[in-house]
């Protein structure tokens, strides 16, 4: 861009670059440590630091803006440093929206803090802009108090328009209350990635990294760990590794140089308990849980499943851990998926087929085969905004009565449900243990907030977990015959009968079988019977799971439950509650079918139950219906999970506080 036709403040701004570039450059390959004096002084020396114990960020941008890539770099630079931390990634339902207008809208919301948190946050304190629809589909969360931080060469006439704005909110009274920083990202940007090797409209596409560059000055955030992952990332791209460290270093310096950003703000480390910590999504989780198992149980591990939102991610991990054996498959469609994993369970795998909402509809028909076949095997439902295509990138918990009660037929299944990205892990080694040690069909349920969302995660021990059992037929059972459907008495499983096993040759396939012997049978008496058992091993699993724990210090009347991904918001929720004086229990149930076996009196002990879901009431009527108890319903279909701040007024609503 020719000097002559640069905006007056990004040509100031350029001028101040190039005159402290030389001085900050040694600071920055060294990465910029912790205490350096550049690192605490402005242009002037005025440079104020603000201590607070926790800070909400959102980096909003057109879906062709890098959002997601600046959010979850500025969450390893803040995992690295020592922060707690919960995350939002916000996603278009299409995969290439239309640029610059809201329904194209992409965003990245991390809270980071110094001391253990739950959930991504309610409202930012910080908003980075990248153009008017960003800025118009997400100031109305931004704290009165806010930092706004706009890339101003987006707001021109066009784009404007694109977004709805009939005056620039840059130049009426839109943004009066919040502390507004006006950025030329463009120019900036351009200016840093000359001689990187990068040409044309590709120029701009490393503007997230000045936008992240710039954060990194703000939290006085080291960028070693940033540069390291881009040499990492793109290092057989040498231009485009070139140009996103340039911008990166200028929007570092930027905020170093420019007096509008004369204050950092310090979240300091969080106090941990001990151990090693990594950074993890739900989705990377529960496919460590998966190879977990596998090693646990001694089982060769395979995942077979059709490309969807926001389940696709758990193929892409497992993928990279062929390491440990694990066979992957993609399918042409989710029913051979099912297919698939349920003849890997007939050969003696770990079978695990996953999926969302729709995928699950579809492998409905294979599910009751696998439960009237009495194979292990896992189905991963990562719910999603429904019915049809709905809105896949938005989360919702309205799986529930399919993933209990959606098969034809008497077809009861276990259905256990991950609460967060961490707890993902073990609740996939439990679905595991329940399917092997009971020979069943095991429906988890995880949802796009826990699948994309992130969390640091202290690895577990190794020895401390569970050696899962696996319950193989060792060789006639009656005398010189296989009985593939005698029974464990305590579990009610049949044994596995592996095929190519001399001796233990059986019937197999989805009509009725006679009880003991497996040959095919239409007697009525014995359908009965057959279709008894199986509901009553699955109730049975009852007694092998721990008691629903409640929290509840002050002999409260009110209870609060949680499933699935409410539980971050409605545990804060219920914290935040007790700080304003009301007295509230909780509970979190991670057994959704069957429930555990004092869930009775738990219920029992509380004048009110209440229970906040992302549906309109799934589990509110399973429960009225199962223990003829009344509840309060508070009910969220927006795409979009609770907030604390929704829970905590509801609870002071109910007790009227």
């Amino acid at each position: 861009m020719d000097s002559s036709t640069t905006p007056k403040t990004a040509r100031r701004a350029l001028a101040l670059l190039r005159e402290r570039v030389k001085a900050v450059d040694s600071e920055y390959d060294a990465g910029n440590p912790e205490g350096s004096d550049l690192a605490i002084r402005g242009p002037n020396g005025d440079l104020q630091v603000v201590n607070q114990d926790r800070m909400v960020i959102r980096f909003a941008g057109d879906s062709g803006d890098g959002m997601q890539l600046a959010g979850n770099r500025f969450t390893d630079a803040a995992a690295n440093f020592g922060n707690d931390l919960a995350t939002l990634p916000t996603f278009p339902a299409e995969i290439r929206a239309p640029a610059g207008t809201l329904p194209g809208v992409s965003s990245f919301q991390l809270q980071i803090a110094d001391w253990d948190i739950l959930t991504p946050g309610d409202r930012p304190g910080v908003l980075v802009a990248m153009n008017p629809a960003a800025l118009k589909v997400h100031l109305k969360d931004l704290r009165d108090d806010g930092i706004l931080i706009i890339n101003e060469e987006a707001f021109d006439e066009r784009n404007l328009y694109k977004a709805g704005f009939e005056i620039s909110p840059l130049e009426d009274d839109t943004l009066s209350g919040f502390d507004v920083h006006r950025v030329p990202m463009e120019t900036l940007t351009k200016e840093a990635v000359k001689g990187s090797g990068v040409s044309g409209r590709a120029v701009l596409r490393s503007k997230n990294f000045l936008a992240l560059g710039l954060l990194l000055w703000m939290f006085g955030r080291d960028t070693k760990v940033t540069a390291e992952w881009v040499k990492k990332k793109f290092g057989r791209i040498e231009p485009v590794m070139n140009a996103n460290l340039a911008a990166l270093k200028a929007g570092y310096n930027y905020g170093i140089t420019t007096e509008s950003f004369a204050r950092q703000i310090e979240v300091r480390p969080a106090a941990l308990p001990p151990g090693t910590y990594t950074n993890v999504n739900g989705n990377s989780a529960l496919s460590w849980g998966l190879v977990a198992a596998s090693q646990l149980s001694g089982l060769p591990l395979f995942y077979a499943s059709y490309p969807i939102t926001p389940a696709s991610e758990i193929l892409h991990e497992l993928v990279r851990r062929r390491n440990f054996g694990v066979k992957t498959f993609q399918a042409e469609d989710e029913i051979a998926a099912a297919g698939a994993a349920l003849g890997a369970a007939f050969t003696g795998c770990l079978a695990v087929t996953g999926t969302s909402g729709p995928g699950l509809s579809l492998k409905g028909e294979t599910i009751s085969l696998a439960m009237i076949t009495e194979l292990p095997m896992i189905i991963v439902d990562v719910q999603r905004g429904g019915p049809s295509t709905g809105l896949p990138t938005k989360p919702e918990q309205a799986d529930l009565f399919l993933a209990v009660w959606g098969r034809h037929g008497e077809s009861p299944l276990p259905v256990v449900a991950a609460s967060s990205a961490s707890d993902a892990f073990e609740v996939t080694i439990e679905a595991a243990r329940i399917a092997l040690k009971y020979m069943t069909p095991v429906i988890l349920l995880s949802d796009g907030y826990i699948a994309t969302g992130s969390e640091p995660w202290r690895l577990p021990d190794i020895e401390s977990l569970p050696k899962l059992e696996v319950p193989y037929a060792n060789g006639p059972n009656a005398g010189d015959k296989f009985l593939p459907y005698l029974r464990n008495l305590q579990t009610m499983a049949r044994p596995w009968a592996i095929p190519g096993m001399p001796g233990l040759e059986h019937r197999i396939g989805g009509l009725e079988k006679e009880e003991a012997t497996g040959n095919v049978s239409y007697d009525s008496d014995n359908h009965q019977l057959m279709t008894d058992i199986r509901a009553w091993k699955v109730a049975n699993i009852a007694n092998d799971i721990p008691e629903v724990e409640v929290d509840d210090p002050d002999g409260a009347d009110l209870l609060v439950l949680s499933w699935g991904s409410t539980y971050s918001a409605v545990k804060a929720g219920v914290g935040n509650a007790r700080k304003k004086g009301a007295k509230v229990a909780y509970a979190r149930i991670r057994y959704l079918s069957p429930f555990a076996p004092n869930m009775q009196t738990v219920l029992s002990s509380y004048e009110t139950v209440l229970i906040p879901e992302m549906n309109n009431g799934q589990l509110s009527r399973m429960i009225k219906a199962e223990f003829v108890r009344p509840v309060v319903s508070y009910n969220k279909v927006e795409g979009v999970p609770f907030t604390s701040g929704e829970i905590a007024d509801k609870i002071m609503e109910i007790t009227g506080r």
